[in-house]
């Protein structure tokens, strides 16, 4: 697509008024264009349309009409979360009219390098920790994207002297063209968004084009452990440096060491090396001392390392922030321990893959809250993790069903379906009571849904505040 400036006295359509489809409005009225946001809510649930009609936005809420895409839209921006199967979209797509995501117009309007970061899980871990690992580095970044600050406001806002560090999805990530990030981040695969995506294939395709444009002197990080990842590689045109949490490897990379420390009991020590281009090794921390625990946990420090080290953070200056950053909230949160019982939110678990990490990142017997949205996954994956690591389940929303059935599956007679015709809050409510009369002292409480929230909460986020309040109150 073209430069933001060259849409100036063109009709440009904007779909979805969540935060970063108005902040994309005003950056492309501010440039020039003819700009109108369309969303199919109702006014009265677009608080967003009078701000942009003030400022001389044309804004259509409601549906979408009949004659908002035409011959003479230039440009559609749609919010990530629409489906290209919405019929201003398809139409857009029909008259050969640029469909793309705000991510594109952040690249075209910065001059600031950009840290891309996707995955299936850990994105905002992983984007939050090389945020701080760059600070510590004195290296000035922005920390933007789907993590909360538009990419677009910061894109305008960043100097050539500071990093872009955004989290992207791979929503974001299939509506862009030319986007180019300097360092490219892909920490990991896993089957979800099959309901949007439509296929694995396509998942993966919209994960890959964060390195389709990318030059020989921009940098790769990628998980050399994932085998869906390491079959991008002979596509990657950019230098690859890898992480990897099982093998040694022998080129410039970020892994772990295991080695043994002589003394009265030989003692096995995993340490995470950097290895530079020239095959010189520096340890920059022992595992034990990073303070987010699991061992997915650990992938996303190696991530991150690699992805500041390309940056150009020296190693030295990113042990502090792997000894004392203790993550991202509603990410395996500690919420609060009662009558001897821990209890965890994990409300970003909007898949399998995450319950699973969640699962293995904790020692003790757990008593865990799952379910949600049903996106036609069957969770048989989860049967290996629960047996012998679950001791009760206690499941809600559309899944219950099917997740009780993997868990009779996997050996668990401790079991409660929360069937109930009360509001999305009670029932998880309701299910925390249920949750807590199963655990004793010593016993984790674990909310990790596996799914995501829509069927009863408008976001992972509102899901998991609830869960911190009933615990709070119990």
């Amino acid at each position: 697509m073209k430069h933001p400036d060259q849409y100036r006295g063109r009709q440009v359509v904007v779909l979805g008024l969540a935060k970063s489809g108005v902040q994309v409005a005003k950056t492309l009225h501010k440039h020039g264009a003819v700009v109108t946001a369309n969303d199919k809510k109702e006014r009265e649930q677009c608080p967003e349309a009078s701000e942009l009609e003030a400022l001389g936005i044309s804004v259509v809420c409601g549906g979408h009409p009949d004659d908002l895409i035409h011959e003479d839209v230039a440009l559609v921006v749609k919010n990530p979360g629409i489906p290209y199967t919405v019929a201003p979209v398809a139409k857009a797509l029909e008259l050969g009219i640029d469909v793309v995501t705000e991510v594109e117009i952040a690249y075209l309007l910065t001059h600031a390098p950009i840290i891309g970061i996707t995955g299936s899980n850990g994105k905002t871990t992983t984007t939050t920790w090389i945020g701080k690992m760059l600070e510590s580095a004195g290296l000035h970044p922005i920390v933007a994207g789907n993590i909360g600050t538009p990419l677009c406001q910061a894109a305008e806002d960043a100097s050539t002297e500071e990093w872009l560090v955004a989290e992207l999805s791979s929503f974001q990530l299939k509506g862009t063209q030319d986007f180019r990030p300097a360092i490219a981040c892909l920490l990991n695969v896993a089957e979800t968004h099959l309901d949007y995506h439509g296929s694995m294939e396509d998942y993966i395709t919209s994960k890959a084009k964060l390195f389709a444009n990318q030059h020989e002197t921009d940098t790769a990080v990628i998980n050399w452990d994932d085998p869906v990842c390491r079959k991008l590689i002979p596509d990657i045109r950019a230098k690859l440096f890898p992480f990897s949490l099982t093998e040694v490897l022998d080129m410039e990379s970020v892994y772990v060491r295991p080695s043994y420390v002589r003394g009265q009991d030989d003692e096995l020590v995993r340490s995470i090396v950097y290895r530079d281009s020239e095959g010189n090794e520096r340890k920059i921390v022992d595992v034990h001392e990073i303070a987010l625990p699991g061992r997915f946990n650990v992938g996303n420090a190696l991530a991150a390392i690699a992805a500041s080290i390309a940056a150009g953070a020296a190693p030295e200056a990113l042990v502090q922030p792997l000894r004392t950053f203790r993550g991202v909230e509603h990410r395996l949160e500690y919420v609060e321990e009662k009558q001897g019982v821990a209890y965890y939110n994990n409300s970003k678990a909007t898949n399998s893959k995450a319950t699973i990490m969640a699962l293995g990142a904790l020692k003790a017997p757990i008593v865990l809250i799952a379910g949600g949205l049903d996106r036609g996954s069957d969770y048989m994956e989860l049967v290996p993790f629960l047996k012998g690591k679950v001791k009760a389940l206690v499941v809600m929303g559309q899944t219950k069903e099917k997740i009780a059935h993997v868990a009779r599956l996997a050996g668990l007679s401790d079991i409660v379906v929360v069937d109930t015709e009360d509001s999305a809050a009670e029932t998880l409510r309701t299910a925390l009571k249920e949750a807590s009369s199963l655990a004793v002292s010593g016993d984790v409480v674990l909310l990790s849904p596996a799914c995501a929230s829509w069927d009863m909460f408008k976001s992972y986020e509102e899901r998991g505040r609830i869960f911190k309040e009933a615990v709070h109150t119990l």
